[in-house]
């Protein structure tokens, strides 16, 4: 999902990588209280959801952020270095579940996407991405999309707000109603995150339209973010370095961008896909055998606050669920 979920780490600092670990976003499924971030923009209509039998006669991209392209879960794709392409990632889960054969699969997903990547290039350290748009066409049956953390830029408002709670986590019960990382974000009464939010649903609007056009019989399913704060933020604030009120407050802005996406999913005729109902439970401060996202210090083979294997099969359970029931 994020620019690059090392940055936070090296943003932190030795001291605060040494004393603590970071945590990512989670996802929709149930209300913050603001509401979901509606359209902008005008969205012609995409066509039914084609049975599944249907979907296997024509070819499946994937696109999305390394929430999508799973990086560090193995076998990873070298090209272009940099995505991080997993062979165990939910699009290659679905595709096999399916029965796509590989060569009517397209994986275009990248770590560090955002929006303007789906139409326009993305530089890596060795090597560019292709506009992931460009990999549609006319036979493509199934899209999935994973995409909007990286616009909000939320690594770095994680890595604010570890900078800012560093003390009062430390502390402990007794700052534990403490949210000096909302009060950075929202100070002078605006919300900085939600504007982000708000600016990003006129991007996707747009970019949903463009899929229709370039592939108008295909079934289109924008894939929310899962569930990574356990719920209320309350006994993870000393693993995570963020206070339990921060906690909170982060996972309702998470909320907000999943709703955007569920909104602007269905207005273009899309499927939403909730990851979050599933995922709860299976954030990152869960035991090992069960969680679904790496904490800083990963004991499964994933990028530090990403999903693992097991979370990306989960992600490719609701993406299934999703494509029987709209069948």
């Amino acid at each position: 999902m994020m620019s690059s979920w090392k940055s936070v780490m090296g943003g932190c600092g030795a001291a605060v990588v040494g004393a603590l670990l970071l945590t990512s976003c989670s996802s929709s499924g149930k209300s913050d209280g603001g509401g979901p971030v509606a359209a902008t923009a005008a969205i012609p209509s995409a066509s039914a959801a084609p049975s599944t039998a249907a979907l296997t006669q024509g070819s499946y991209v994937a696109l999305g952020d390394s929430y999508t392209a799973g990086p560090d879960i193995p076998e990873q794709d070298s090209t272009p270095a940099g995505c991080e392409r997993s062979s165990q990632n939910y699009p290659a889960l679905v595709a096999q579940s399916l029965g796509f054969a590989s060569s009517q699969v397209r994986d275009v997903s990248c770590s560090g996407a955002t929006i303007a990547d789906l139409t326009g290039t993305e530089s890596m350290s060795d090597g560019v991405n292709a506009a992931q748009l460009d990999a549609l066409s006319s036979s493509t049956t199934l899209v999935t999309l994973g995409i909007g953390g990286n616009d909000i830029d939320f690594s770095g408002v994680l890595t604010r707000c570890v900078e800012v709670d560093l003390v009062p986590a430390l502390i402990g019960s007794a700052a534990a109603g403490s949210s000096p990382c909302k009060a950075y974000y929202t100070s002078g009464g605006t919300d900085q995150i939600e504007q982000k939010i708000q600016a990003v649903a006129t991007n996707l609007a747009g970019v949903l339209s463009q899929i229709t056009q370039r592939s108008p019989h295909a079934g289109v399913y924008v894939v929310g973010y899962p569930d990574l704060f356990p719920a209320g933020g309350s006994g993870c604030a000393g693993t995570l370095g963020i206070t339990s009120a921060d906690l909170v407050f982060l996972n309702q802005e998470e909320l907000r961008l999943n709703s955007m996406l569920e909104v602007n999913a269905k207005a273009a005729g899309a499927v939403y896909v909730d990851t979050y109902t599933p995922s709860q439970g299976h954030d990152a401060c869960a035991d090992e055998d069960v969680r679904w996202t790496e904490p800083l210090a990963p004991a499964s083979p994933a990028a530090p606050l990403h999903p693992n294997a097991r979370g990306e099969q989960g992600m490719a359970d609701a993406v299934l669920s999703a494509i029987k029931s709209a069948a």
